[in-house]
């Protein structure tokens, strides 16, 4: 059964932060706890995002690190609980908006977070206890502002998901304004996070017309315009549709990702240094290439009609289209030139094999399977 469910108030355009107040009202928020990071505060907009609450002001964590970590999301909840909150805005990219996610949990639920884990068993012990969550994301990349889902490294290393609808934000502020600033090696590597998402989603095997639609047109237009934006990172046009595809991707992968993302989480959780998108830019080709042999991508023709996306002949164009779009781009060549060694194979297919993502790739990979993967993004 395909269960189709798109619930967040999503505002998309510049100076749509000037509605952060009026959001909180709707959604009851009193007493919020503004979840971000440290570089965040230097550039500036948390105080952009203070001036928009007007005198309600916040209390502000600003320690999320690039990783989001269970020691992080106790910090915040301690926070969240001493100083009365009851509710959250999670301002930056997905680690601060995730971590906001995971403060939701800790802040309202007993126990280690572990426990609330996808792979534990823990999504249905999520609550609607968990307090209203407004998200305004600073990158167009994770999509995590209109999802179900977050990643956090908990205490024992490993990097797991939490889902839940009750985890997916009240609003959504898209205000590409808060994106002009952001470096092009950063806009690089969060766009191509964007661009696999709707790639996963779209090649995932569950049935779910909606979010191939979706996938489908947010490829287009993160695929049409990541160079424009991270070459010219001042072009308002460009901003705009990242952010657009960034959303799309992310309203798309309910129906699932795949073994990308599998890859990508375990590597991070081996070496949190690891920037997410940059991973998934990197794995992309190889798992696109041993998607091609799934029933469901031959029969539905998903890799032409990605390919008619992306602007290429065929869909065997796709794997190397993103090797030469990740060079124009400036992103690392390969796993070793991210430092990763064959001698991690192992502990890395463990991870994937392990990962929520894993069983929604429309072809099951093997450990044999995930091994050729790595040996070919090296």
């Amino acid at each position: 059964m395909a269960q189709i469910l798109y619930v967040t108030n999503i505002l998309i355009d510049f100076g749509v932060l000037a509605q952060l107040r009026a959001e909180c009202e709707r959604c009851g928020i009193t007493r919020p706890l503004v979840v971000t990071d440290a570089g965040i505060r230097q550039a500036g907009l948390v105080d952009k995002a203070l001036a928009a609450l007007g005198d309600a002001g916040a209390p502000v964590f600003d320690q999320t690190p690039s990783n989001p970590t269970e020691a992080a999301v106790r910090a915040a909840a301690d926070l969240y609980r001493q100083q009365g909150c009851d509710g959250l805005i999670a301002l930056g990219g997905g680690s601060a908006i995730d971590c906001a996610k995971g403060v939701a949990i800790a802040a309202t639920h007993p126990g280690p977070l572990k426990t609330y884990a996808t792979i534990e068993g823990g999504s249905p012990r999520i609550t609607t206890a968990v307090p209203p969550l407004i998200a305004i994301p600073t990158t167009a990349g994770t999509g995590s502002e209109v999802a179900r889902g977050a990643i956090v490294i908990v205490d024992d290393g490993r990097k797991l998901g939490f889902h839940s609808w009750h985890l997916v934000p009240r609003t959504a502020l898209l205000d590409p304004e808060l994106t002009l600033g952001l470096p092009p090696s950063l806009t690089a590597a969060t766009g191509m996070d964007a661009i696999a998402h709707c790639m996963e989603t779209f090649m995932a095997a569950a049935f779910n017309p909606p979010a191939d639609g979706i996938a489908l047109d947010g490829l287009a237009r993160g695929w049409a315009h990541i160079e424009r934006a991270t070459r010219h990172g001042q072009d308002r046009d460009a901003r705009l549709q990242m952010m657009s595809a960034s959303m799309q991707g992310a309203m798309a992968f309910q129906k699932g990702l795949g073994c990308v993302h599998s890859l990508s989480h375990s590597l991070g959780g081996v070496n949190p240094r690891l920037h997410h998108g940059t991973l998934n830019a990197v794995f992309l080709p190889a798992v696109v290439a041993f998607n091609a042999a799934a029933p469901s991508v031959q029969s539905e023709r998903r890799l032409e009609r990605m390919a008619h996306a992306m602007g290429l002949a065929s869909g065997s164009d796709i794997g190397p289209a993103i090797a030469e779009m990740n060079a124009r781009l400036g992103l690392p060549a390969g796993l070793a030139a991210m430092g990763v060694e064959a001698a991690q194979f192992g502990r890395i297919i463990d991870g994937a094999m392990a990962d929520h993502c894993h069983k929604t790739n429309p072809r099951l990979a093997s450990r044999d399977d995930y091994e050729q993967m790595l040996s070919a993004s090296m």
